[in-house]
């Protein structure tokens, strides 16, 4: 437990840092570009391909339980439109980035430290931690971005397994995606977002930042983040659906 409270407030510490003694923008500028070509664009295919097929599976498995004649079949798309909005695509979406691009921050940094850059970084007077962790928190914010294109192909991936699947006709299951919309569900889909790629950006880079040993540890310290940004994302979800949904 104490243990645990002193990473907490090194965390805390870290965030700090972060934000003193920024790095000259023309340096600064490049490396943003770069963490969102990684971060960003190198995880848009496999929310894509993941989304699609969630989707999919989601209206399937609605389509199979609503066995009941009387029940419409206008509720496969509404399931699908609600899931996909308020859970699936926010939250779950988050955790697969994790171990997507969150193992990757936490192996490139703490490579890094392993072969002694920091140390040279900061010899130089550089603010490592500004330099490294500053562009991936800038990065993250077009996060909402991916998560908007995962919840169009869950969606999609949701109305073609339907349609074309024999379970629902096309005009029926757009017709369900319509039906009592409430705008604010976005809205609280992309509060989660951010918060959610904050915890992405920061999470793993301070496990990378702060590991001590060699080659092997690196591996340690990913699974490490990995399992902490799924807990923190799980709790921060809970916590954010207690106070804006209920």
């Amino acid at each position: 437990m104490i243990k645990a409270l002193h990473q907490i407030g090194r965390y805390f510490l870290m965030l700090k840092e972060v934000f003193n003694k920024p790095t000259k923008w023309q340096v600064m500028k490049d490396l943003i570009i770069k963490e969102m070509d990684d971060l960003i664009v190198g995880s848009m295919g496999i929310v894509g391909f993941i989304s699609f097929f969630i989707g999919g599976v989601v209206a399937i498995q609605t389509a199979l339980n609503l066995t009941n004649p009387l029940i419409p079949k206008y509720l496969i798309a509404f399931a699908t439109r609600q899931s996909v909005i308020l859970e699936f695509s926010p939250t779950f979406i988050s955790i697969i980035v994790a171990g997507r691009a969150g193992s990757y921050i936490t192996s490139s940094i703490g490579t890094m430290r392993v072969t002694e850059q920091i140390d040279a970084l900061e010899v130089m007077g550089v603010n490592s931690l500004n330099y490294l962790i500053f562009p991936k928190i800038i990065a993250f914010l077009l996060y909402p971005f991916v998560i908007s294109i995962s919840i169009f192909l869950g969606i999609a991936g949701g109305w073609l397994a339907g349609v074309y699947g024999g379970f629902i006709g096309s005009d029926e299951f757009i017709a369900g995606i319509q039906r009592e919309f409430i705008p604010y569900h976005i809205a609280y889909a992309f509060i989660k977002t951010f918060i959610f790629g904050f915890v992405l950006a920061t999470i793993p880079s301070f496990h990378g930042f702060y590991m001590k040993g060699g080659a092997l540890e690196v591996g340690k310290a990913s699974t490490t983040s990995f399992v902490w940004c799924c807990v923190v994302i799980i709790l921060i979800d809970y916590i954010l659906t207690q106070l804006l949904l209920s």
